[in-house]
């Protein structure tokens, strides 16, 4: 039976690993590293030198390359449905032909696997189609959203008040649906900028334990202009970028 790890690296540090990880990647004998391209080649650089820093033991790593997901064409849904089955394809050759029986793999995923992160669901696709054998565990780390309060010093949530977390299309579709609290990942085109002028605060960051890290607090209606700014700015500089951000519904008179 192969065994496969799929490891929370943390936000972007290498000292977000987890002692739980770091003894997980000493387990592993395979490591696999995504390819997306020159762009994103920080990426898998961050990746390697998390492996020369902590993993003490031999093992092989595997590079494969990560398809590009098309824009939509008919459905958001169907896209990504269809950018998963190709990763899918690719994960079980890497399974087969990468890993002996008996091995441990392991994927390494930016942030925590269970939060916003299409590893877990490739991984079921490939279990579902009995082609390979294997088990799998999670191991989680530490989420963007943990790291951007932490930059800001806050709570997520007012006393007794709830968290809402979504994505910019879905707040661009749905708006903040009344919750006081909202924490927005996933947002390629400040969906913040469709919300009624002063009734939000927002606490943003960008690339968060990296060198490139940024971060903005305040008014929406004040500092929306220089968030844009700000991305813009840490995606010519990396050719990518890593942001999320929370709304806070401002109290009345505040």
């Amino acid at each position: 039976m192969r065994h496969l790890l799929v490891i929370g690296i943390g936000a972007g540090d290498p000292e977000h690993l987890t002692v739980q990880a770091i003894n997980a990647l000493n387990r592993a004998d395979v490591i696999f590293i995504p390819d997306k391209g020159a762009e994103k080649a920080s990426l898998a650089k961050l990746r390697r030198e998390i492996c020369a820093r902590f993993i003490n033991r031999p093992y092989r790593s595997v590079p494969y390359a990560v398809p590009t997901r098309r824009k939509p064409e008919s459905s958001y849904n169907q896209t990504v449905d269809g950018w998963h089955e190709a990763i899918a394809g690719i994960y079980e050759r890497l399974l087969s032909e990468e890993l002996k029986d008996g091995e441990t793999g392991a994927f390494l995923v930016w942030g925590d696997p269970s939060i916003y992160d299409s590893t877990l669901r490739i991984i079921e696709r490939v279990r579902r189609t009995n082609k390979v054998a294997f088990d799998h565990e999670v191991i989680p780390g530490i989420t963007s959203i943990q790291a951007l309060a932490a930059k800001h010093r806050i709570a997520l949530n007012t006393i007794g008040g709830a968290v809402h977390i979504t994505t910019g299309r879905k707040l661009a579709e749905d708006g903040a649906q009344g919750s006081d609290s909202v924490v927005v990942m996933l947002d390629g085109q400040c969906a913040f900028k469709s919300l009624p002028a002063g009734e939000f605060d927002i606490y943003w960051g960008a690339n968060l334990g990296m060198p490139s890290e940024t971060a903005v607090a305040g008014p929406l209606d004040e500092v929306g202009e220089q968030i844009e700014r700000r991305r813009s700015h840490a995606r010519e500089q990396e050719g990518w970028v890593m942001d999320s951000y929370l709304l806070r519904r401002r109290e009345p008179n505040a």
